[in-house]
């Protein structure tokens, strides 16, 4: 009796210790946001030996690492280590079981991947995985390390970040709880804690000259990938008639002039899960709201010839894909996000769902209207959406693909030459190596009557893998002194481009967290933390700082 009465007595004063009164919390680190760099950055506070709170706007952990971005954008996968490599061993241990294989065997499985094999042996990481699976990993994580996540908590934007001079003190969602902390990490794809703090940010591209860069800003007649019509395709209702108006998608607005920033971003999509096994799948559904004439222009580019629909069918395991945008009219809804950064949470859902509705209208299309090449629509009556993937949202992806929103203005702003590595990042928290990759921005119609898209920019880095800055994780100190910013990162627009991959965020995520247990400890700002004390335990959680 007298056992149990103290365990309960120091249940209490546990509780007591994160919770100061109703709907008052307190931890070391409070971190906004549910991707996969707010769990890494939770897992290294905990494991550095603080309390830490994460407040979640998600249901579902992960971000887009468990929303269908199955297919990882590795780059150079070397320079991936800490909690990021021991994610992708985490889903090699699953994939090592035979029961992981439901819907086809091991050794059916291709494994491709982006640049290297999808299941890595020697290294003992998988690089291409299933949603759920990745899922699965996130909550792992939450069970072994006894993390504190409120889910479905939305920060109140214009009253809920009280600061007392330079320094945070407390959030409050709009349900009404309050989180109190030491340090602050903001790991959303919005930077909404961010904006709220009244830190710097950017939307949009920078003109070049602002950082003396060549691939920001209005990219005008620059091609790259595929994703460009490459046949003339009247943009017009009435094929070659300005006056019939324009066909859905097209922008009637200049596209301004090469090299000047514009307030545009690159297009969001949803990276689909879809399978093609007769029992694992589910037909493409009818929209609510579909009209099979906002895709007149891509039975154009069929009519033209164009046949590589399915070539960003990415096989991941199970015979399943992460489908994601290709081709000059594809799951890109380009033009229609611009709003987005700065939209009220009403708004966002309306974009989001504008996206869904778009995207299931383009499936459904492909599959169905006579307009589409029989070859084509033989090929999409194979597939379907995953019947065991999203299994709460009609199996379809619970997060849309922020590709960028907002970007901090932060102690150092990360530019195309240092991922080009034209000067010495003296601070680094660890390293980028995807090429620079932004989506189009726009659709408009050319000086000679004919559509074309503007936006979509793929640069490899000149020198391989670069430094990213922990200047680039933290405000300017007159403006916040204990807030990291591990995702909307101090960048220019062709920078992120590089930066904004999952295992790069998980990275960050995990030396943002690094940073604050250090700031914790020694009572200083994270703009003092010491570079050689944070480098010692950079190294020491092997992070990698340098080309192996």
């Amino acid at each position: 009796m007298k056992k149990t009465l103290l365990a309960v007595v120091i249940i209490g004063l546990l509780v007591s210790c994160n919770q100061l009164h109703s709907n008052e919390y307190q931890a070391d680190v409070i971190i906004y946001g549910g991707t996969s760099a707010a769990i890494t950055s939770a897992v290294q506070a905990k494991q550095s030996g603080k309390s830490v709170i994460v407040v979640s706007p998600d249901k579902h952990l992960g971000g887009l690492s468990s929303g269908g971005l199955g297919f990882t954008d590795t780059g150079d996968k070397s320079v991936i280590g800490g909690l990021a490599r021991n994610f992708y061993h985490r889903l090699y241990q699953h994939y090592q079981d035979s029961a992981a294989w439901r819907w086809q065997k091991q050794a059916e499985y291709g494994n491709t991947g982006q640049g290297t094999p999808a299941i890595d042996g020697d290294a003992r990481t998988m690089w291409i995985f299933e949603p759920h699976v990745a899922e699965q990993v996130f909550e792992d994580y939450v069970k072994e390390y006894d993390l504190e996540i409120w889910r479905d908590e939305w920060l109140d934007r214009d009253h809920g970040v009280v600061k007392e001079g330079d320094r945070i003190v407390s959030i409050t969602t709009l349900s009404g709880k309050t989180y109190q902390g030491k340090m602050f990490i903001d790991a959303t794809y919005e930077g909404d804690l961010m904006a709220a703090a009244g830190i710097s940010y950017h939307v949009g591209r920078e003109a070049n000259r602002v950082y003396g860069e060549k691939w920001n800003g209005i990219q005008t007649g620059v091609l790259h990938h595929d994703h460009w019509f490459k046949r003339d395709i009247s943009p017009y209702v009435v094929p070659g008639d300005s006056t019939s108006g324009l066909l859905y998608g097209v922008s009637d607005e200049d596209p301004g002039i090469y090299g000047e920033g514009d307030h545009r971003l690159q297009a969001y999509c949803f990276r689909m899960c879809l399978s093609n096994h007769p029992d694992n799948r589910v037909p493409f559904p009818k929209p609510a709201h579909y009209k099979p004439e906002n895709y007149e222009l891509l039975a154009r580019v069929f009519a033209s010839g164009w046949r590589e629909t399915f070539r960003k069918f990415d096989p991941i395991p199970n015979r399943k894909t992460d489908t994601n945008n290709h081709g000059p009219f594809s799951t890109d809804f380009i033009g229609m996000n611009y709003d987005y950064p700065e939209a009220s949470y009403e708004r966002r859902r309306e974009i989001i769902k504008e996206h869904e509705e778009y995207q299931k209208g383009l499936l459904y299309f492909m599959a169905n209207d006579p307009k589409v090449p029989s070859d084509v629509r033989e090929e999409m009556a194979q597939w379907g959406l995953a019947k065991d993937e999203f299994t709460d949202n009609d199996n379809w992806p619970h997060q849309l693909y922020i590709r960028e929103a907002r970007r901090m203005v932060g102690q150092h702003v990360m530019t195309e030459h240092d991922t080009f590595s034209e000067g010495e990042i003296s601070d680094p928290v660890g390293m980028g190596s995807y090429a620079l990759d932004s989506h189009n921005v726009q659709r408009y119609v050319k000086a000679d009557g004919y559509v074309q898209n503007e936006g979509d920019i793929g640069v490899k880095p000149k020198k391989g893998p670069y430094k990213i800055s922990y200047g680039s994780l933290v405000p300017k100190k007159e403006e916040c002194t204990n807030l990291l910013v591990p995702v909307c990162v101090s960048s220019s627009h062709i920078a992120f481009g590089s930066i904004r991959m999952e295992p790069v965020f998980m990275i960050l995520g995990q030396s943002a967290a690094l940073a604050a247990s250090l700031a914790i400890d020694q009572g200083i700002g994270v703009q003092d933390v010491s570079y050689d004390d944070l480098q010692k335990r950079l190294v020491d959680n092997k992070q990698v700082l340098s080309k192996p």
